[in-house]
């Protein structure tokens, strides 16, 4: 801890230099009621940022989730082919059921990032062609390798599909 007392420029400055001390400062100031002092901008800021490091995880997941569903159901070339996804997206699943369990207000939240999720998945899913073992698909799928522009612009999935959908069981149904 510092040991003088700070004025409130000093400690905004502080939030740049070296977070851990701010926190410590601010940490001291609100234990002493010292509420003029404190750096409620940043503070601010970071706790929206914690509300919001959950909800950064959970369209993550999504974004696994969508990109291995995609595959499976664009680009998938034998029977073999796609067990890892299968894994990818149960084990992504999992961690979202958890979060939802652990913050049941996600749940709502993530339905307004389905968009988001989806963008991200393209992202993965071009990266995904330009790796060496796979440009002979995007040969095959696009003639090179895929941009933005390749994928659907809106989410061809929906936020239950994302929880649920499981489409390599379809054979086992019928």
């Amino acid at each position: 801890m510092l040991t003088q007392v700070i004025n409130k420029e000093e400690l905004k400055k502080l939030y740049d230099k070296d977070f851990v001390l701010w926190v410590e400062e601010n940490l001291k100031l609100l234990k002493d009621k010292q509420f003029d002092l404190v750096d409620w901008e940043h503070l601010l800021q970071e706790i929206e940022d914690m509300g919001n490091r959950h909800l950064d995880s959970v369209v993550s997941f999504m974004a696994v989730i969508l990109e291995h569903l995609y595959k499976w159901e664009n680009f998938r070339e034998n029977e073999k082919m796609g067990n890892g996804w299968i894994k990818s997206i149960i084990n992504s699943r999992t961690g979202i059921y958890k979060l939802f369990r652990k913050y049941p207000s996600l749940k709502v939240k993530a339905q307004f990032e389905l968009e988001n999720a989806w963008n991200d998945a393209i992202l993965e899913l071009i990266s995904w062609f330009k790796d060496p073992e796979n440009i002979h698909l995007a040969k095959k799928y696009f003639g090179r390798i895929p941009t933005e522009k390749d994928f659907p612009g809106k989410c061809p999935y929906t936020f239950e599909q994302i929880l649920d959908y499981e489409p390599w069981l379809k054979d086992l149904e019928e």
